[in-house]
């Protein structure tokens, strides 16, 4: 059955958070429980508050939960399906390079050596 407008930009909308590569690397990360920002900092290589940001898009988005305790944020996943769409993205890039590495050994192999 065909999704509604309204239930296609709800899909839509989820897909734009994860279209940014400094979230995935975040939801990464987290992958293996609870990190503070400082940790998601220095893990990610990149400001303060850009990953403040981010980690903001991500839990208005419902993927991430923010915890503080005292000074310090903690960040954990709470979307536990947005790493099963990683995943299922991950193996499909994966089995199309596969796909392409045989295609490039197969004309690799038989194509001159440009060098003589």
């Amino acid at each position: 059955m065909p999704l509604s407008p309204a239930a296609v930009e709800m899909v839509a909308s989820r897909f734009r958070v994860l279209g940014e590569p400094v979230r995935i690397r975040i939801i990464q990360e987290l992958q293996g429980g609870e990190k503070s920002i400082s940790d998601l900092v220095a893990a990610i290589g990149s400001t303060q508050p850009n990953v403040s940001k981010h980690v903001r898009i991500l839990q208005e988005a419902g993927i991430v939960a923010r915890r503080h305790e005292g000074t310090t944020v903690f960040c954990s996943i709470t979307d536990e399906g947005v790493l099963g769409v990683c995943d299922a993205v991950c193996a499909s890039i994966g089995e199309r390079l596969a796909r392409d590495a045989v295609l490039v050994a197969e004309l690799t192999g038989r194509l001159p050596d440009p060098r003589g």
